[in-house]
């Protein structure tokens, strides 16, 4: 594998901290700035929502852009919007800073997954994959805590001020050292959007929505439900936390290979189902520290492990398109991570945040349904193949 798939990863790590680390400084900008817990939490909406919109919209307006030129280009915008996060004054100039920030994030990675799929063979494509979203996984794992631990002695701006230098750092390290590729072949806006017509890429989309709200549904509402199963707060659910994302950066990497060697359906469903059956169970197997070790390890595994089958399958799909379809794919993830905190929220009013997994669990069910419908006609289409070639 061409060791510059590691620097995409830097650069993924970067981006993937500037989104995820607000959630560690709600506190911090909710005092300074003199506003509620779930007016700050609104930092986190904007971004996602920025995000989602802006994916698909820049990958159709750029789709001409030299991948290396438009990298530097995300980077730099990402640098920018963490730094006016380090010096703004009011509360909308903050919320303004991380729509900006997110308008980076939104084009580094889909063009960044697509740039480590091309600079290495194509055997490797999935593990190319995997590697670009390990950054990601390590901004959960070492970014967030980080940074929620930086919080206090040199504040949010700090935090900030320090997020906007690594994504600088990452433009100019990317400058000297990727590779100059081309853009994807032209393809005309209409035909670009003319996949979604295809079922299997509205199904494997939908996966990936369902997937991230049935997961970051009971992730967002983690302490409530750890503390009503098994009477655990602070430190310990810090501990866990780690024991999540080690397995996702472990499930990452697995699932990358196993993409390469078998396909990206049958991975798919060796994750899916003990994904489900982990969610369902969770109020009964998370009742003490070590056992919520060891299933918080079990689901960061599973869940982190779809990411690049998913993303694999779709560039088998529509390969001249890939490139679009991996920024609606980056929309549809923050989608689902966007409406995790609103059906969450709806199960804890309604029925306790134990019914929470459970219910978790029905919506991951249907993505698991879409999962077999696409890979059935996937095999059809494969069918009809060779009978149309001999026509």
């Amino acid at each position: 594998m061409s060791p510059r798939t590691y620097l995409l990863a830097a650069g993924a790590f970067t981006v993937g901290t500037s989104g995820y680390v607000i959630s560690g400084l709600l506190p911090e900008v909710s005092r300074e700035l003199h506003v509620s817990a779930s007016a700050a939490g609104q930092l986190v909406t904007a971004f996602a929502i920025a995000y989602a919109v802006a994916s698909p919209l820049l990958a159709a307006v750029t789709g001409r852009w030299e991948r290396k030129k438009l990298v530097i280009a995300a980077l730099i915008t990402s640098a920018v919007g963490n730094a006016l996060s380090a010096v703004a004054p009011t509360f909308e100039l903050l919320l303004l800073s991380r729509v900006v920030a997110a308008l980076g994030a939104a084009v580094f990675t889909p063009v960044a997954t697509g740039m480590a799929t091309s600079i290495n063979p194509p055997e490797r494509r999935g593990r190319a994959v995997a590697v670009v979203f390990g950054g990601l996984t390590t901004a959960l794992v070492v970014g967030v805590p980080a940074g929620s631990l930086l919080g206090g002695p040199i504040g949010y701006h700090g935090v900030f001020a320090l997020v906007a230098a690594a994504s600088a750092l990452a433009a100019v390290i990317s400058a000297v050292w990727l590779p100059t590729v081309d853009a994807p072949p032209a393809v005309g806006v209409r035909e670009r959007f003319a996949v979604l017509a295809d079922s299997r890429v509205r199904m494997v989309l939908g996966m990936t929505v369902l997937g991230c709200l049935s997961a970051f549904a009971v992730f967002t509402f983690v302490a409530p439900l750890l503390a009503t199963t098994a009477g655990l707060h602070g430190g310990a659910i810090s501990v866990l936390l780690l024991c999540y994302g080690v397995g996702g950066a472990i499930g990452n990497t697995v699932g990358g290979r196993l993409a390469d060697r078998y396909g990206s359906r049958r991975p798919l469903l060796w994750s899916f189902t003990p994904f489900v059956l982990i969610l369902a169970t969770l109020p009964l197997t998370a009742v003490t520290a070590v056992s919520a070790g060891i299933v918080f390890f079990l689901w960061g595994l599973c869940t982190w492990s779809v990411n690049p089958p998913i993303q694999n399958w779709l560039i088998e799909l529509a390969p001249r398109a890939s490139g679009l379809l991996l920024s609606i794919n980056a929309s549809a993830i923050y989608l689902g991570v966007g409406l995790s905190g609103v059906v969450g929220g709806f199960v804890i009013d309604s029925w306790g945040v134990v019914a929470l997994p459970p219910v978790a669990a029905a919506v991951a069910s249907l993505s698991f349904v879409l999962l077999v419908l696409a890979g059935r006609r996937d095999a059809a289409a494969a069918e009809r193949e060779p009978e149309l070639a001999a026509v």
